[in-house]
């Protein structure tokens, strides 16, 4: 995420739960890390260009989760293989919809 120009403050933490709970994570949406900026939550793998999609167009969500860990999502590479996945957008009422699908 730096590298693509996001200014990052780490916090570890041992039990990430009610920070997941906090900000509204759906259960079967998670992912290894929560961060949160502008008033929305990133959890998991979730590529940056779809981070700057979400802050410019600022739909009335909760956030952009991408459930697991797959192979090939940003931090998960393994040489050419990808698995496809979905980055998730989580509505203000914790419905979800499809917000981006990986490999594009």
């Amino acid at each position: 995420m730096r590298q693509h120009g996001f200014k990052l403050t780490v916090h570890d933490v041992d039990n990430m739960s009610p920070i997941k709970e906090r900000v509204g994570l759906p259960y079967g949406m998670g992912s290894c890390h929560t961060a949160e900026i502008g008033g929305y939550f990133i959890e998991g793998h979730v590529p940056a260009a779809e981070v700057a999609r979400l802050l410019q167009e600022k739909p009335k969500a909760k956030g952009l989760a991408v459930p697991g860990m797959p192979i090939g999502s940003p931090g998960m590479e393994q040489g050419n293989q990808q698995q496809p996945y979905d980055v998730m957008l989580v509505k203000e009422d914790g419905s979800t919809s499809v917000f981006a699908h990986y490999p594009k």
